[in-house]
C-alpha cells in the first residue's frame, strides 16, 4: 500500500466518495450502488498499488500521486476551443467519425456519428438508466486490480457504443478523449463497447489535455468490451499525451465464439506515466486475439504494459507483439501472460517482446509468461534487448546516409513488424511522422 502519510489523495478520498454515493442514490439501481460500495471498500483496504509486489515490481507510483488532486470534472469549454483542440488531435488524412468526450462526458453536438442503424452511441449514465449497462457491467470482475476498484467506486460518465448485429461501420470511429482544467484532475472514466453477432468495426482512441498551466491529469479508465459471435473490431490507441498527464487504463475484453479482436497499443507520448493493462478471456471456440504495441519513451518516462490472454476454450489463437525503443532515462515495462486452461486443447499462442535501447541510461524490465495446462497446444513466448546493430549502422553510412537518417532507418525496421499491421494509412503514417520526430530531436541534443 502506498504510504498515506505522503499521498494526499487518501485522505480525499472518503469525503469523496461518500458525496459520490449520495449524488447517484436516485439514478443508480441497488445492485450497482452496491457494487461501488464494496469495490471501494476493497481499495480502502488495498490501497494504491505497491511498489515491488509482484504485479507492480518495477513501477512505482507514489510519485505520480502526491498533487492535491481534484476529482470534479464539471467544466465549461467554449465550443469553439473544443473544435480547434479536436483538429490537431485529428491524424492528417483521417476519414472517420469523431466522437468527443469532454472530460469524460459524451459530445454528441460535437461529434460526427455513424447512423443509428449501425451504431447506437449513448451515455453510460443512460444506458444505465435504461437497462443496457447491467448485462456487461464489471462481468467477472475479480477486485484484483486496485485502479479498477477506485474506477468502479467513483466513475460518473463515459460512453456506451453498441456496433448492431450484422452491421459494417463504412469508416473508423475516432473517439476523442478531451481534457479542460486549471488545476490538478483526477478523472474516472468508464466505457462500455459492444461488437454484436456477425458486425465489423474500428474503433481509435486519442486523449487530448491540452493544460497551458500543466496541471496534472491522472486519467483512471476502465473500458469493457464485449465481441458476440463472429465479431470482428480492430482498436487502436493513440497514447500521445503530453508531459502532465498520467495514465491508468484498464481494457477487459470477453470473446465469443468465431470472434476477431485485435489491439493496437502506439504510446508515443511525453506523458510521465502509462500503464496499460489489457485482459482477455475467450468464451467460446475458434476465436483469434491479436494484440501490438510499440512504445518509444524517452526523457524520464515510464512505460508499463501488461497482458493477459485466458485461453478457456479450445481451438483458439492469439498472437501477440510488443516493441520498444527507449532514450534518455527512460523505463520500459512489458509483462505478458497467457493462460492455456486444461479444456483448451488445439490453443495456438504467440508472444514476443522486442526491445531497442538508444541511451546508457534508459532501463527495460520484461517477462513474457506462459502457464500451460493442456497437452495438444503450440505455444512460444520470447524477448529480447539490445541496441542498434553497428554494422547495420556502418553499412547505410558508407553508402552516403547521415547517421541520423541511418538510425531512423534502423528504427522504423525495427518497428516495422508492428506498423504493418496497421490497417489504417492515416495511423501508420501519423505514427511513423511522430517516431520522426522524437528520434530527430534525440539526435540533435
Amino acid at each position: 500500500m502506498t504510504n498515506t502519510l505522503t499521498s494526499p489523495i487518501i485522505a480525499q478520498l472518503p469525503g469523496v466518495f461518500e458525496q459520490h454515493l449520495s449524488d447517484r442514490k436516485q439514478a443508480e439501481p441497488a445492485s450497482l450502488l452496491t457494487q461501488r460500495d464494496e469495490a471501494f471498500k476493497t481499495f480502502m483496504l488495498k490501497g494504491f498499488p505497491a511498489y515491488r509486489t509482484e504485479e507492480w515490481k518495477y513501477t512505482n507510483v507514489a510519485p505520480f500521486l502526491q498533487e492535491a488532486f481534484s476529482f470534479d470534472t464539471t467544466t465549461t469549454v467554449a465550443n469553439t476551443t473544443v473544435e480547434e483542440l479536436l483538429k490537431a488531435a485529428i491524424p492528417a488524412g483521417l476519414d472517420a467519425y469523431t466522437l468527443v468526450c469532454v472530460n469524460g462526458k459524451f459530445q454528441k453536438e460535437l461529434s460526427q456519428v455513424p447512423a443509428e442503424a449501425d451504431v447506437q452511441i449513448t451515455t453510460v449514465s443512460a444506458a444505465i438508466e435504461a437497462g443496457a449497462y447491467a448485462p456487461h457491467f464489471n462481468t467477472e470482475y475479480d477486485y484484483k486490480h486496485t485502479f479498477e476498484d477506485l474506477n468502479t467506486a467513483l466513475f460518473e460518465e463515459g460512453m456506451m457504443i453498441v456496433v448492431k448485429k450484422g452491421a459494417s461501420v463504412d469508416k473508423p470511429m475516432h473517439i476523442i478523449h478531451l481534457y479542460h482544467h486549471s488545476s490538478p484532475l483526477f478523472a474516472q472514466t468508464r466505457q462500455l463497447w459492444v461488437v454484436e453477432e456477425g458486425a465489423q468495426a474500428q474503433i481509435i482512441e486519442t486523449l487530448v489535455d491540452p493544460a497551458s498551466n500543466n496541471a496534472v491529469l491522472f486519467n483512471n479508465n476502465v473500458t469493457e468490451i464485449v465481441t458476440e459471435a463472429t465479431a470482428n473490431l480492430q482498436h487502436y490507441q493513440l497514447q500521445t499525451a503530453l508531459h502532465h498527464v498520467r495514465i491508468v487504463h484498464q481494457t477487459r475484453v470477453h470473446q465469443h465464439e468465431d470472434s476477431v479482436y485485435s489491439h493496437f497499443a502506439f504510446i508515443m507520448s511525453s506523458a510521465a506515466f502509462t500503464r496499460n493493462n489489457i485482459d482477455i478471456v475467450h468464451v467460446g471456440e475458434h476465436i483469434e486475439t491479436n494484440l501490438y504495441g510499440f512504445y518509444l519513451a524517452s526523457e524520464q518516462q515510464l512505460i508499463d504494459n501488461h497482458t493477459a490472454v485466458h485461453h478457456a476454450k479450445p481451438n483458439c489463437n492469439s498472437n501477440e507483439l510488443y516493441k520498444g525503443v527507449l532514450l534518455d532515462k527512460a523505463v520500459g515495462v512489458f509483462n505478458g501472460k497467457i493462460f492455456v486452461h486444461q479444456d483448451a486443447q488445439k490453443t495456438n499462442a504467440f508472444q514476443q517482446n522486442n526491445n531497442m535501447i538508444l541511451s546508457e541510461g534508459a532501463m527495460v524490465y520484461t517477462k513474457p509468461q506462459l502457464e500451460i495446462y493442456a497437452d495438444d497446444v503450440k505455444c512460444s513466448h520470447g524477448t529480447t534487448i539490445g541496441q542498434v546493430s553497428e554494422e547495420a549502422l556502418f553499412y547505410l553510412k558508407s553508402r552516403g546516409i547521415g547517421e541520423a537518417a541511418a538510425r531512423n532507418m534502423l528504427v522504423h525496421a525495427f518497428a516495422y513488424d508492428v506498423t504493418a499491421q496497421i490497417t489504417v494509412p492515416a495511423i501508420r503514417k501519423y505514427i511513423e511522422q511522430i517516431a520522426d520526430e522524437y528520434l530527430d530531436t534525440f539526435a540533435n541534443n
